[in-house]
């Protein structure tokens, strides 16, 4: 039997890796299930992702550059002339819309990082991204991470609780640590 060409393969290998992470969670993911979900061969999955890891580093990498969350937002953002609170308020408060499930997947992936080494470099890469682009509005990087970490965590609280974020009380939050 002849081997199809099929150029698009492993991108929708990755992607049917998202939507089963989005839909029933990491423990869900397994080769099998993705390649149930992208309608292709088992031994495709394994041909373009030896392993799950392998796998799950590309799917945080595509949901990192999703505009929700992409780097190149925050710097549209924070180099606006919008006060750095405001701006960074405002990307927080867009993001907890998320009408498709792209934050709350990207923060599943994100501390999916904890348990998963290889994950550990792609969100590192991404929190470091994000504190460059912030030190030239906060003066210090020390600063920078503190904001992000802030950010970090009104985030997470409203994923958790379900607790709609407030624009006046993220913002003044955020004031606080941005000085």
């Amino acid at each position: 039997m002849a081997r199809r060409y099929d150029p698009d393969r492993r991108q929708r290998i990755i992607d049917a890796a998202i939507r089963v992470v989005a839909e029933r969670g990491i423990e869900a993911l397994s080769h099998r299930t993705v390649a149930a979900e992208a309608d292709v061969p088992l031994g495709s999955t394994t041909y373009h992702f030896a392993t799950l890891d392998d796998l799950l580093v590309a799917a945080l990498r595509q949901v990192c550059a999703e505009p929700g969350m992409a780097v190149p937002t925050w710097r549209r953002a924070v180099e606006g002339p919008a006060p750095l609170a405001d701006a960074i308020a405002d990307l927080l408060l867009d993001a907890a819309r998320d009408e498709h499930g792209e934050v709350r997947l990207a923060y599943e992936l994100y501390l999916a990082a904890l348990r998963r080494e290889a994950l550990r470099p792609v969100a590192a890469e991404w929190l470091e991204a994000v504190v460059a682009v912030l030190v030239p509005r906060t003066g210090d990087e020390a600063s920078a991470r503190a904001l992000l970490a802030l950010a970090d965590g009104l985030m997470l609280q409203a994923l958790l609780t379900g607790r709609r974020l407030e624009r006046a009380e993220v913002r003044e939050a955020l004031a606080r640590v941005a000085g």
